[in-house]
């Protein structure tokens, strides 16, 4: 049995796709997954599964949502062993700065974290420092020149819609819940 994380996009956001926590948690629990807990509002589903295929784990994650809320969210899973390699790897200057902002840009698949930053555009160094690791996107910027980043930009272009985004405490958070 292997633990992942399933991260859900858009959800209870500004009273859109509103989706109660313990109300996903056992929607996860009826389909099959052990030790399911939620982390926060904004769609962070811990468990485990004896199903070792990512891909199939998104299908099943999307299919109860919609049949339980009757809403299309999309569902990007990443396992434990994932997630901490990807952390393991974050560039030294992500989260090291309290007068910037720190996200890490989950890519959901079949979008690939190259893909999105082709289609994000160059990064402007003199505002925002940016890396990946797998399908991890690691971003940091100064709170002050924020506006002037490319990854503030790029609500409404078509790579928008495949990914999630958390901030760094709240990946750290789930990486430590983990174990």
């Amino acid at each position: 049995m292997q633990k992942y994380i399933a991260l859900l996009r858009g959800i209870n956001v500004g009273g859109k796709n509103k989706i109660s926590m313990p109300e996903l948690k056992k929607t996860l629990e009826d389909i099959g997954f052990q030790d399911v807990i939620t982390y926060i509002n904004s769609g962070n589903v811990i468990f485990s599964s004896t199903i070792d295929d990512g891909e199939k784990i998104k299908k099943c994650c999307e299919l109860a949502i919609s049949n339980t809320f009757q809403l299309n969210i999309a569902v990007t899973i990443i396992s434990a062993q994932e997630l901490t390699v990807a952390l393991q790897n974050a560039p030294s200057w992500w989260d090291n700065d309290s007068l910037s902002k720190h996200n890490a840009i989950f890519v959901i698949p079949p979008a690939t974290a190259i893909e999105i930053l082709e289609q994000i555009g160059i990064e402007k160094p003199e505002y925002e420092k940016v890396s990946f690791y797998g399908q991890v996107i690691f971003w940091s910027a100064p709170i002050k020149t924020f506006s002037r980043t490319r990854l503030s930009k790029i609500v409404g272009k078509s790579s928008y819609n495949s990914i999630t985004v958390r901030n760094a405490n709240t990946t750290k958070k789930l990486r430590q819940l983990l174990e």
